[in-house]
């Protein structure tokens, strides 16, 4: 018993001394850091250290906070808010915004406002209505009255038990802070790029997920163009693009016995590698006349054919797989050479069909383009 005693009592070894001295000295400088945070919290404002900033009020001192913390748990701040977000809005019916948010107002379009939210005006006309309580114009300190038109770059500040309607009058831009509801079906958040594509609108993940992944640009810097019609260029450059991002490798050129390989597509344009690579690799072919038509709408059946093709170049199944394309009533519009290509395209989802119908002949838009391609991404 007195053996098992003194076998329990065994001095601690050198090493755990030291590693037991370190936790000792970690927790007194933790709470010696606690302790100086508390005295600084508690301390009453004073002229030089007020208890409210300029910047507090401003939402600036939220922001800085939340860049901080950014710094050390990186993108989990982000997903962590928007999905505090979200449950908030679930059980609430109110969205928070922790700091400004842009939207996109249509015409007829609201937001509806709460106690402690901000608006401001960026672009467009739009009027305040104040349905109770008080909004103060932060920027020249006045009580806003209801059915006032609101101002540009001015914030609108909602004090305690307000609510109160933005009414956009005119294509509407704006930023929002607080609690915040949609209203009137016309709000929607704005793509990150284009100012064209909006939340709301079908083709919205499919334009972020073409753009995200380096397959379509924009006609402009900012504008995204969806209803534009997709010409045999566009197309065949963005298909270009995916085939670069996969890394796979092909003939770049096949040019004709006088140096080029169509008449009307000059060397060193946009549009110029993508074309050469496609006719090298079998995905398109030009016309009898040696031309190329760049700038040609390219209807949905071609479509098929070259991604159908495309497919077969990747070593992808040809086969259909479902008789889902026989269910649509105009699959007599489709051209013989066509058939196989668009059986392919529809028993795998990458051509859904439009109101219905496969449309083979009609024209396809850039946002019905970017739909396609996301359809292939994942199916491949």
């Amino acid at each position: 018993m007195v053996g098992a005693q003194v076998t329990a009592l065994r001095p601690i070894r050198a090493d755990r001394m030291d590693k037991t001295l370190k936790r000792f000295i970690a927790a007194g400088l933790v709470l010696l850091l606690l302790t100086s945070l508390a005295t600084a919290s508690g301390a009453a404002g004073t002229r030089d250290e007020p208890l409210i900033t300029l910047g507090y009020l401003r939402g600036d001192y939220a922001s800085s906070l939340k860049d901080e913390a950014a710094k050390t748990f990186g993108a989990a701040v982000d997903a962590a808010t928007a999905r505090l977000g979200e449950i908030f809005r679930k059980h609430t019916g109110y969205r928070f915004a922790p700091r400004f948010l842009n939207v996109y107002l249509k015409n007829g379009g609201a937001l509806t406002l709460y106690a402690g939210a901000s608006f401001i005006l960026l672009s467009g006309t739009a009027t305040l209505t104040v349905a109770k309580g008080t909004v103060i114009n932060v920027s020249t300190g006045n009580a806003v009255g209801s059915g006032e038109k609101i101002s540009l770059y001015q914030r609108y500040f909602c004090t305690e038990n307000t609510q109160a309607l933005v009414s956009a009058n005119t294509l509407s831009t704006g930023q929002v802070d607080g609690y915040y509801t949609m209203t009137g079906g016309g709000y929607a958040k704005l793509h990150p790029v284009f100012k064209d594509v909006l939340e709301t609108d079908w083709y919205f993940d499919a334009v972020c997920y073409a753009y995200d992944n380096g397959l379509f640009k924009g006609t402009e810097d900012d504008i995204f163009s969806p209803d534009v019609i997709m010409t045999r260029a566009m197309f065949v450059t963005v298909l270009h693009r995916l085939n670069e991002s996969r890394k796979r490798q092909g003939a770049s050129s096949l040019p004709g016995a006088d140096g080029k390989l169509f008449t009307d597509v000059p060397n060193g344009w946009w549009y110029t590698d993508a074309v050469l690579w496609a006719t090298a690799n079998g995905m398109i072919t030009g016309y009898d006349d040696g031309t190329f038509r760049p700038d040609a709408a390219l209807t949905r059946e071609q479509m098929a054919a070259i991604i159908y093709r495309y497919a077969s170049y990747e070593g992808l199944n040809a086969a259909s797989g479902s008789g889902l394309y026989d269910t649509f009533p105009d699959t007599g519009d489709v051209s013989d050479y066509a058939v196989p290509a668009m059986r392919w395209v529809v028993s795998h989802g990458v051509i859904n069909g439009s109101d219905g119908k496969l449309m083979p002949r009609s024209s396809a838009t850039r946002a019905q383009v970017a739909q396609i391609f996301m359809n292939y991404c994942k199916l491949t």
